[in-house]
């Protein structure tokens, strides 16, 4: 019988985070009122992803424009209708919640 090692660090459960879209500001990839389906478990963040974060309250999905340690700028596919990190500067990555799976949204 393999026994597990215990790292002394306590791990974040793994789950689904489904969201519906609410604006135009990742048209036309993600369009109003399509439902996306996240995973809070994720190791990294790479440029092009695509993210659900927390910023003032409310949840945004974004995508990964690039990454500096962990500060994360973040940009919508549709730049005339984003509020983004070009107004409201960089995330931090304890903001994040998931990582967007489906629909598969890559660049």
């Amino acid at each position: 019988m393999k026994l597990l090692k215990y790292s002394g660090k306590q791990k974040r459960p793994k789950l689904m985070v489904v969201r519906r879209v609410v604006g135009s500001s990742m048209s036309p990839r993600l369009t109003p009122g399509q439902i996306v389906i996240a995973i809070n478990s994720f190791r990294k963040i790479k440029a092009g992803e695509v993210f659900i974060f927390r910023h003032d309250g409310k949840e945004k999905i974004k995508r990964v424009e690039r990454t500096i340690h962990n500060r994360i700028f973040f940009i919508g596919d549709n730049l005339s209708y984003s509020s983004d990190s070009r107004q409201f500067g960089w995330i931090r990555r304890a903001q994040v919640i998931a990582k967007v799976v489906w629909p598969r949204v890559h660049n």
